[in-house]
């Protein structure tokens, strides 16, 4: 079970990372984000609405946010508002700290400047 802290910690240690509540950017591009559910996302998803916190996370692909859905729907999810965008909403509650760290590292990979990308993925030996 992940928490706010944890989302906290892992968005907090990357460079140029900016943050205000439970919203996180880098060169003001959303990376990760408190995404509660509205009126519409309810109606949408019906039974299946989940009633703890979410965490939006940015993808690099939709094909990524597809692989995702169908490899664990019981993490994943998504609502019409989102149809078509590369953002993927997680049960934060079922989510482990290992794979937000990956999807929170990607996420920011994808949106942050290669100046800032760069030196960080070759500090991690990923280049």
């Amino acid at each position: 079970m992940a928490t706010w802290d944890e989302v906290r910690t892992i968005a907090g240690e990357l460079p140029g990372i900016q943050a205000r509540g439970n919203e996180w950017r880098v060169r003001n591009n959303l990376v990760a984000w408190e995404r509660p559910l509205r009126k519409s996302d309810f109606e949408a998803l019906g039974d299946d609405a989940p009633d703890g916190d979410i965490l939006a996370v940015w993808l690099p692909d939709l094909a990524a946010k597809e692989s995702l859905l169908a490899d664990d729907p019981a993490v994943y999810f998504t609502t019409p508002h989102f149809d078509g965008y590369r953002v993927i909403l997680i049960r934060l509650e079922d989510a482990s700290a290992g794979e937000l760290e990956e999807l929170i590292i990607e996420a920011w990979i994808d949106r942050a400047p290669k100046r800032l990308s760069g030196p960080y993925l070759e500090s991690r030996g990923s280049r």
